[in-house]
């Protein structure tokens, strides 16, 4: 049975997307059947691997509204192994329509789970906010990722975002757990770093991953040219790290 990972922090801008495309990469890239799921109205995790999302003739908005099946709107990639349910941006308008459906926060979860056996992981990107999309998304997952930006108000938020995983626990998702805290952006040169990935180590102990995703332009061109780092240069220090979470992950789910 597939695991299902969502990758989710509400303060923008600390690597979700890039996690989310190069983690299901270097997944698929390691053996592992992996559907990366969309659920940002900015798509770019759907532009990042080189789909354009107004092409796409069916994304997540129509699964979640319109109970479109997501088998049928599950495209291939350009990573073998690597298969995704794109966005939109009519994605914005779900959180409002949803909130008519009954069991409104397990409409993912409930479009998904059909779907379970086919993957070895299933990625769920999260958008930078807490809304009904994004605890639709924790519904749906057996874990959670969260991305720390190695930088001065890191730690900012975190406590919003684990709370709102302590109501999902009790009320929607018992099993929900955390997987990991990943530190990225790291720049091993800056003692700040240094003392952010010490601060985390101290706060969460063994839930923090030991694999750091550097800053590294690698990272930041692949998006641009729809590829995800492993293609893009295979063998840049962003690749490496990616591939390291990979295999740091799969060891993990070996023991649970």
């Amino acid at each position: 049975m597939g695991k299902i990972i969502a990758i989710a922090n509400q303060k923008g801008g600390v690597g979700k997307t890039t996690t989310s495309i190069n983690l299901s990469a270097a997944l698929a890239s390691s053996g592992q059947r992996v559907l990366l799921i969309d659920a940002d109205p900015q798509a770019n995790a759907t532009s990042g691997l080189g789909i354009e999302p107004k092409d796409m003739s069916s994304t997540i908005y129509e699964c979640l509204v319109d109970d479109y099946p997501v088998r049928s709107a599950v495209v291939g990639t350009c990573v073998d192994g690597l298969q995704l349910l794109g966005s939109r941006i009519d994605l914005v308008g779900a959180e409002l329509e949803l909130v008519e459906k009954d069991h409104r926060e397990r409409v993912l979860r409930n479009a998904i789970e059909p779907l379970r056996n086919e993957y070895d992981y299933i990625i769920i990107d999260c958008s930078p906010s807490l809304g009904l999309i994004t605890v639709n998304a924790l519904t749906a997952a057996d874990s959670v990722i969260i991305p720390v930006q190695a930088e001065y108000f890191a730690l900012e938020g975190i406590s919003k975002l684990l709370n709102t995983i302590r109501i999902i626990k009790g009320k929607l998702n018992a099993g929900l757990r955390i997987e990991g805290f990943l530190l990225t952006m790291y720049d091993a040169r800056l003692r700040l770093a240094n003392e952010i990935f010490e601060e985390l180590k101290g706060h969460f102990g063994d839930m923090v991953f030991n694999t750091v995703i550097p800053r590294n332009i690698r990272i930041s061109e692949a998006p641009s040219h729809g590829l995800p780092v492993i293609l893009y240069d295979p063998t840049c220090r962003g690749t490496t790290s990616h591939m390291q979470l990979a295999q740091e992950i799969i060891a993990r789910s070996k023991k649970n």
